[in-house]
């Protein structure tokens, strides 16, 4: 046990290379380690060098990595002390952070105050757009393809659409011609909500 920073035992809530770095350094630290993953992901290499590996739903993103109160459940029960969301998946969302101390979980990670400001991006574009940080040119959301249609015309290409609640590059999608703006458009919308619960794209150029 880490008598240091008073934690025995993380929940680790992420998946692949995260989740075993996360657990990598969990063992240099002497802390247990105990990751939660969805039914495809039983025999993943987290799994096997996890002290324990915990089921927190089917293979579907949405039914287990993005399950806030499945996987703070599963922490609870398998005797963690800690969480440590990752990137991506929940590690962006104020809300989880929240429910993670209010059941008494120490969140590895930023106050919910500052992943609300950073973690979404467009709520981060317009924050360095506030402060008068230099951004480059882009758009709010863009809720259908003619928006984006739109701003090629104005604009220009290539461009790129952005997933708000996204990260690790999932949902992005380069735009050359107008022709490629409405199958960019919908692969974008379905990634971005398979991977993260929420479709919001925007455009950068």
């Amino acid at each position: 046990m880490n008598t240091e920073i008073g934690v025995k035992r993380i929940f680790v809530a992420n998946r692949g290379e995260i989740a075993a770095r996360i657990i990598h350094a969990c063992r240099k630290l002497g802390l247990e380690s105990v990751v939660g993953v969805s039914a495809a992901d039983r025999e993943s290499m987290a799994a096997r060098i996890a002290d324990r590996a915990v089921c927190i739903g089917p293979a579907p993103a949405g039914e287990s990595y993005l399950k806030m109160e499945a996987v703070v459940a599963a922490a609870k029960g398998s005797g963690c002390d800690a969480l440590h969301p990752g990137y991506g998946f929940l590690s962006e969302r104020g809300t989880f952070q929240r429910l993670c101390v209010a059941h008494g979980l120490k969140f590895v990670g930023p106050s919910a105050a500052a992943i609300e400001a950073m973690g979404d991006k467009l709520n981060a574009r317009r924050t360095a757009e506030q402060l008068g940080i230099p951004t480059v040119p882009g758009t709010d959301q863009v809720k259908t393809a003619q928006d984006a249609l739109e701003f090629g015309r104005r604009a220009g290409y290539p461009f790129l659409f952005k997933v708000s609640a996204g990260g690790s590059g999932r949902g992005m999608r380069v735009v050359r011609s107008p022709g490629e703006v409405a199958g960019a458009f919908e692969g974008a919308s379905v990634e971005a909500r398979a991977a993260f619960g929420d479709p919001t794209l925007f455009i950068e150029r």
